[in-house]
């Protein structure tokens, strides 16, 4: 018995769940992620379109530092895939 995709999916145009994708052409926001935790599935965008990130430690700190709260949230919450994606580092 196969289960059925589901049409979250297909609608944000992402490959799976928790793997987020570049969104050039979304006015606002720059990613989008279908997030899955346990049975929890949530749709989430993130990231200012055009911001310029990333680009040194102390920017990073101040980013973590300011949205740490929303960070400790876990995978359902924006912050924390634009903690993962944006702001890794290099």
């Amino acid at each position: 018995m196969s289960k059925k995709k589901d049409s979250r999916l297909k609608s944000a145009g992402v490959s799976g769940y928790n793997k987020p994708k570049r969104t050039p052409n979304h006015p606002t926001k720059s990613h989008v992620v279908v997030a899955k935790e346990g049975d929890k599935v949530k749709t989430i965008r993130f990231g200012e379109q055009g911001a310029k990130t990333n680009l040194n430690p102390a920017q990073r700190k101040a980013f973590r530092d300011r949205h740490r709260k929303n960070i400790a949230k876990g995978k359902m919450s924006a912050a924390w895939w634009a903690n993962k994606v944006k702001w890794k580092g290099s």
